[in-house]
């Protein structure tokens, strides 16, 4: 059998549009004439209008390098990665872990619909984003045999041992390690995007998420030094929050200017995780496109 292998970028949407309408689509699987409409708010609130779009983006980039031959089954697994990554958002933002009042610059879900329905919308967009990857990949013989992958892909980024759960969890141990704590808490999205990104398009997952687990903590790193160095205007959140909550951060233990050293080094691992596929370079350039914006402009700019 001839796999379709889509080549030409115009006949192609761009990521953004096709993200957004899959976001769209989802959202409308949880309204109904017997849906509670606070939780309907709530959702749409949660995920609408988004931030960067980083996860989901990562993960179409790696679909398209890899041929993105089921378009419709990457689409939904990437917005099934940003339902997840919405859905932590909230939860961490809950007074019993952060107690954050914004999130990309409005205020967040329990200050706007209470710590109830918080708790209730984070749940949702959990389940949420299994039943996205579901319901799309019923659509063709060659998606319904990529979901087992994808559903333990997904299973596995939200869970214990090493997924976004068990990365809000290490907040609440005595000790842990900067990078076992970045790597649960930030690493297991980056690494499912990359992973569900190859698996949609037919490749082999396992060999995509050092890409991904390079990257997510390349984020983090950079998430770190926004925290020490950004406004809270500039960021659309607090800043400062690690050192108030006593959270691992790497320039409160490496130092800034090793803390930048470190992002660059991250960088460049990544981009040597990158597996052979016909899109390597188009990838490539997508991740140093990335990567240039991590770096916080106050640490960014030239000294006068």
């Amino acid at each position: 059998m001839t796999r379709k292998i889509y080549t030409d970028p115009g006949a192609r949407l761009d990521s953004i549009t096709r993200i957004e309408r899959s976001l769209g689509e989802a959202l409308s699987l949880t309204q109904g004439s017997d849906a509670p409409p606070g939780l309907v708010s709530a959702i749409r609130y949660a995920v609408l209008p988004g931030g960067g779009r980083i996860r989901p983006r990562l993960g179409l980039a790696v679909a398209l390098a890899c041929g993105d031959d089921e378009p419709a089954l990457a689409d939904a697994a990437a917005a099934a990665i940003e339902l997840l990554h919405c859905a932590s958002l909230v939860h961490d933002d809950l007074p019993c872990f952060d107690d954050a009042s914004l999130r990309r610059g409005k205020p967040t879900v329990h200050k706007v619909y209470g710590e109830q329905l918080a708790l209730l919308t984070g749940d949702a967009l959990i389940v949420l984003a299994f039943q996205v990857l579901g319901t799309a990949a019923s659509r063709s013989r060659a998606a319904t045999l990529r979901l087992p992958a994808l559903l333990g892909i997904l299973a596995a980024a939200v869970g214990a041992p090493d997924g976004i759960t068990a990365g809000q969890a290490w907040e609440s141990e005595p000790e842990v390690t900067l990078s076992t704590y970045q790597r649960a808490k930030t690493g297991a999205l980056f690494a499912a995007a990359t992973a569900a990104g190859a698996c949609a398009a037919g490749h082999q997952a396992a060999t995509w998420r050092e890409l991904g687990e390079r990257l997510g903590e390349a984020y983090q790193v950079a998430d770190d030094l926004r925290d020490v160095v950004a406004s809270s205007a500039e960021l659309g959140k607090p800043t400062g929050r690690d050192l108030v909550l006593g959270r691992p951060n790497a320039v409160h233990q490496l130092g800034l200017p090793a803390a930048l050293q470190h992002l660059q080094q991250l960088v460049a691992q990544a981009l040597a995780a990158i597996p052979p596929c016909p899109g390597a370079e188009a990838l490539r350039a997508h991740i140093l496109a990335e990567a240039g914006r991590l770096v916080p402009r106050e640490l960014a700019r030239p000294a006068a």
